[in-house]
């Protein structure tokens, strides 16, 4: 599985992650930095990444429109990038979990 990382994330947390997230990047890395979250959105849906954000839009898209992308919802407040880092490789399994469902749209961490 491949994250999307959005703005709100910090470029460090991909070095930190890319042995379990393979191919994972960052918006900005994409020159996708204040886009529309739309763009971003048809970015992830058409090159299969899994949205990963702390930003409550993407939540609401994803309750509106479902999946594909699926999106994990970052529900941690302004935490420093180690926090984020631990979550997203101490969660592993359960992401590896949604990644495989069929029927979930929306993970939420926290």
């Amino acid at each position: 599985m491949k994250l999307l990382l959005n703005e709100n994330l910090s470029d460090r947390i991909i070095s930190q992650i890319v042995d379990l997230y393979p191919d994972s990047v960052l918006v900005k890395t994409l020159g996708l930095i204040n886009t529309d979250d739309v763009v971003i959105w048809e970015y992830a849906k058409v090159n299969d990444f899994v949205i990963a954000s702390k930003d409550s839009d993407f939540h609401q898209r994803s309750l509106l429109y479902g999946h594909p992308p699926k999106f994990i919802y970052l529900r941690i407040g302004n935490s420093p990038t180690s926090k984020i880092v631990q979550i997203l490789r101490d969660k592993f399994g359960i992401i590896s979990q949604f990644g495989d469902s069929e029927l979930e749209s929306i993970l939420v961490l926290g």
